[in-house]
């Protein structure tokens, strides 16, 4: 009896040094928490919107490049792709500047987005992608202008500042463009 005492002591205190082992190989540089580094901790939560907000654009005009039966629809996604690239390699370098992280990967609400799209196809498709874009560009305006008064790192800023007026455009963009695959589309 005292022998299997031991032997299930041992097998209890060996287990126990093991655990915080095998959590610390498991653990990726991609799973690792993103880090805010100098950043305020509302300047980061733009930043990281801003770059998700960036990837879920560009995955989505790849998508309507694809699957686009509009040649307006397919036109806008590949300008939303070389677009979002470029202003995502600035929030890179921001990033890189202040010592952040950036996500890796989209939110659940994105990733869903992204998937209900995917279910889409022809007329369907372009109305759902045109009313999507104008509804995420619409929250892109109002989220970088309130960041271009409200946030605290002066790049952060100026970066948000500057932005705007892309925005702005890409919203009059989709809006042109869901006009356009409204009309062409309707009986």
């Amino acid at each position: 009896m005292k022998s299997q005492k031991i032997i299930c002591l041992g097998t209890v205190a060996g287990l126990a040094l093991l655990t915080p082992m095998a959590a610390l190989s498991q653990a990726t540089p991609s799973s690792a928490p993103p880090q805010r580094g100098q950043l305020s901790e509302s300047d980061y939560r733009f930043l990281m919107k801003a770059a998700r907000g960036g990837m879920e654009e560009i995955q989505a005009g790849q998508l309507a490049q694809q699957k686009g039966s509009d040649q307006a629809v397919r036109n806008f996604g590949e300008h939303m792709v070389t677009q979002h690239t470029h202003v995502n390699e600035q929030l890179k370098q921001i990033a890189a500047q202040k010592g952040a992280t950036l996500p890796s990967r989209l939110t659940h609400g994105e990733r869903s987005t992204l998937e209900d799209l995917q279910k889409e196809t022809g007329a369907d498709f372009d109305k759902a992608y045109a009313k999507d874009m104008v509804k995420d560009h619409k929250e892109d305006v109002k989220e970088f202008q309130s960041a271009a008064s409200d946030l605290t790192d002066p790049d952060l800023k100026a970066f948000a500042q500057k932005t705007i007026p892309t925005l702005q455009h890409h919203l009059n963009m989709a809006e042109d463009m869901e006009r356009s695959v409204k009309m062409e589309k309707s009986p």
